[in-house]
């Protein structure tokens, strides 16, 4: 049975947002973001005329655009209309996964039978914009690969269906960057021997490919031939990670406390990074003496920023600890996981903030977790 995988996205979600609340916001160039030397955390199709892309410093995305409006952005709002989607779509599908605040993936293998895919796809980015309000692209194809692609290609307002036999030539004359997993740094590599478009690197030899590229070579090469069987993972709001201490010796050291909490917050963000998680969902644990324990949470916009994280905890941990006793465990949760890249504090970090967590992460990778912190949350007994 040949398999139907549609990609959902929804059309510059936060854009459109704001759009939703707003009708005089329609139709003008928007910029999404945070002050002058934050960064583009979206922005309109007006406004990407211009050269104004997600991630520019919005001092050059003013210079590009200069009379695009930029709008902070609502964190609330975005989070609660991202639930909303997901729970229209979760309604109608077999199996969904989330992939991120804004995009889908949908596995309607074997529905052909009862209703017709694409029709069955229409209906749903129909009710989507009836009932959130909020335009929504897809492409309806074989693989999760082929249907992200097909998506992009088609946006704003997309309604594309690539069948089996139409995947290589679909394929074949777009520029190797559309491919999910080419960076800037494959992509100036495979430029440098020639390899700009889909149909070149489809012919490369695999071998070829591994020898200059490692490891995924062979997994960009089946890409490029429109082979993917990574499945659709069901979404779960349940999925979380965590971690805990039990002391030795029960304490009521208020400051160790909290460098503890710090460091379990930014311990569990740059896990939640490089596993490519964003958390909606803090939750701290702490447990008495006595053995009472007790926990307390609180919903945040989607993120893996540790100083988003660490203020939270540490303002949730003041909360619940209430009684001047001694303290035997303390513990952190992060729950309410999708997929994707950290992006929602991106009306908060500056250009500066960015490339902190660029480079911390890149020392952790290198040198170990330990290898750099934060002071706040930093054991410098280790």
């Amino acid at each position: 049975m040949n398999r139907a995988i549609v990609h959902m996205d929804l059309d510059a979600f936060f854009v459109s947002c704001e759009r939703r609340n707003n009708a005089q916001l329609d139709g003008i160039p928007l910029i999404i973001g945070g002050g002058d030397r934050g960064v583009v955390a979206s922005c309109s199709y007006e406004a990407r005329k211009f050269g104004v892309r997600s991630a520019m410093p919005i001092r050059m995305a003013l210079r590009l655009c200069p009379d695009a409006k930029v709008i902070r952005g609502d964190h609330e709002l975005y989070s609660n209309l991202s639930h909303t989607v997901t729970e229209i779509i979760q309604e109608k599908v077999p199996v969904l996964e989330k992939a991120s605040i804004d995009e889908f993936y949908l596995d309607l293998t074997g529905m052909d039978k009862f209703f017709g895919c694409y029709q069955w796809t229409q209906e749903i980015a129909a009710a989507v914009k009836k009932e959130a309000g909020l335009p929504i692209s897809f492409a309806l194809s074989t693989n999760k690969t082929v249907s992200k692609i097909g998506t992009g290609e088609s946006k704003p307002l997309g309604r594309l269906e690539i069948k089996e036999m139409e995947v290589q030539p679909f394929l074949n004359p777009l520029s190797i960057k559309k491919i999910p997993m080419v960076g800037d740094k494959t992509f100036q590599l495979l430029s440098r021997i020639g390899i700009r478009t889909i149909h070149t690197l489809a012919e490369m030899p695999v071998l070829v490919l591994q020898q200059m590229i490692g490891v995924n070579g062979k997994e960009l090469w089946k890409k490029a031939n429109g082979i993917d069987e990574n499945p659709v993972v069901p979404y779960s709001e349940r999925k979380s990670i965590s971690t805990e201490r039990t002391f030795t010796n029960d304490t009521m050291d208020i400051m160790e406390l909290k460098r503890l909490m710090s460091g379990m917050a930014e311990q569990l963000a740059y896990q939640l990074r490089q596993e490519k998680w964003l958390t909606s969902t803090v939750v701290v644990k702490i447990r008495y003496a006595n053995f009472d324990t007790e926990t307390k949470q609180h919903k945040v916009a989607y993120t893996s920023a540790d100083h988003t994280l660490s203020r939270v905890a540490l303002e949730l941990f003041n909360q619940v600890y209430t009684r001047r006793m001694r303290l035997r465990l303390v513990g952190l949760r992060f729950t309410g996981l999708v997929h994707g890249n950290h992006q929602m504090n991106l009306f908060e970090d500056t250009e500066e903030q960015m490339s902190l967590y660029q480079t911390m992460d890149y020392l952790k990778n290198r040198f170990g977790v330990d290898a750099v912190g934060r002071a706040s949350g930093f054991d410098f007994g280790k």
